[in-house]
């Protein structure tokens, strides 16, 4: 093995084990060809199960992401130095390390040269689980085919929102997805995300799955048949096998086999409610919707008093009308089996929609349906609401 290789390999290990590794690139391809990567990156991430090395390959239409405990990195590192790079760059605070292959291919053409440090501060660890996977996701090439950021991961104009919308959802979907821990099993995940528009959500579910070594179908579904082309054509360039479009409306779309997982995010009014019916039915252990324009209680809600005075004011009625609108779906979904929850979804800065509503199929440790359901008709009384789509759609089941 050339000398070079070990030199550099020493410096990484050594700022690895001084805890002033900043992050590692290695590019120029000695041979490039379109199934080789164009460049890895490495950077450092603290993950429950202890510190790892977070290599990023880059090929020319997908990224591939692994995590590596430091000597198999090691042992990678030097592999690929001696075999597949003409080029790398190991930043420590402690210096920069840079190793290169001039032309020609004998041990002497390969050399490792020190520079004055770059970075004077190694990266904080406090969060960097989440910051990494954040960062990572931000610079995925799905968003950067959408329009979203630019090939250094930074939002384009006008689009930081919808990045952050993005990240947010991957977010709290793996949070859901650890507590869920679906068991093993001899078929892919099935999943749905009904309303899919151009596809921005829907991707990032195909991509957190992948980076999480879940087999999925994932089919996002969209009635406007243009959309489902362009995101087909994405999911294809990128070579998502996984992924894939089809026109449908909620409501009318059926999962051919059921479901594991259903999203519907800014499904407008009681469309919301027919996504939730379509996950029910098909089975799904995870619902995740972020309803959204809800106009179906606002005419019917009148109240009792003392609360009808306090409510006289329109904004009041309409705001009241939302909360109780996601309540009754909430306690609906309780009554199906389901734990459900309604949190905030992003900051409302970066969205007026900025609700969210996920339910848990539970096994054990739920009411007795008749129970909810009487609240549920208690409430409706109270308030004067005399139809809700959910309600109406579950209780010829009830």
């Amino acid at each position: 093995m050339p000398d070079a290789v070990p030199e550099f390999s020493d410096h990484f290990r050594r700022a690895w084990q001084r805890r002033s590794f900043v992050k590692l690139t290695l590019s120029e391809p000695v041979l490039p060809s379109e199934q080789s990567p164009r460049n890895l990156k490495a950077r450092p991430v603290q993950l429950k199960e202890g510190l790892r090395v977070s290599i990023l390959e880059c090929f020319a239409t997908r990224e591939q992401v692994r995590n590596w405990e430091m000597e198999d990195a090691l042992r990678l590192l030097a592999r690929e130095l001696s075999e597949s790079w003409r080029r790398a760059h190991l930043f420590t605070t402690e210096g920069d390390y840079v190793f290169e292959r001039r032309t020609g291919a004998s041990p002497a053409s390969l050399r490792v040269r020190s520079l004055r440090p770059t970075f004077t501060q190694a990266p904080s660890l406090c969060h960097d689980r989440q910051n990494a996977e954040q960062a990572q996701l931000a610079s995925a090439l799905f968003l950067q085919r959408l329009g979203v950021t630019n090939a250094s991961g930074q939002p384009r104009p006008g689009k930081a929102g919808k990045l952050r919308q993005v990240q947010r959802f991957v977010e709290l979907f793996g949070h859901l997805l650890d507590e869920w821990a679906p068991e093993p099993r001899n078929r892919p995940l099935r999943v749905a995300d009904m309303g899919a528009g151009k596809g921005y959500l829907t991707f990032a579910l195909a991509w957190e799955l992948q980076r999480r070594g879940v087999a999925a179908h994932v089919t996002g579904v969209e009635q406007r048949g243009e959309l489902v082309a362009s995101a087909n054509a994405l999911s294809r360039e990128l070579g998502w096998e996984g992924l894939r479009f089809e026109e449908g409306r909620i409501g009318q779309w059926k999962a051919a086999e059921g479901l594991d997982v259903l999203v519907a995010l800014h499904a407008c009014n009681t469309a919301t409610d027919d996504a939730l019916v379509q996950g029910i039915q098909a089975g799904a252990a995870l619902l995740l919707t972020s309803p959204c324009c809800h106009q179906e209680l606002r005419p019917q809600l009148n109240p009792q008093a003392p609360l009808n005075a306090l409510l006289r004011h329109g904004i009041l009625k309409e705001r009241m009308s939302e909360i109780l609108t996601d309540g009754i779906r909430a306690l609906l979904l309780e009554a199906k089996g389901y734990r459900a929850r309604v949190f905030e979804f992003v900051e409302p800065e970066h969205s007026g929609k900025n609700l969210m509503l996920s339910a848990l199929r539970q096994a054990s440790g739920v009411r007795p349906p008749e129970q909810v359901w009487e609240e549920i008709r208690r409430g409706m009384e109270f308030f004067g609401i005399e139809r809700h789509r959910l309600a109406d759609l579950l209780g010829a089941s009830n």
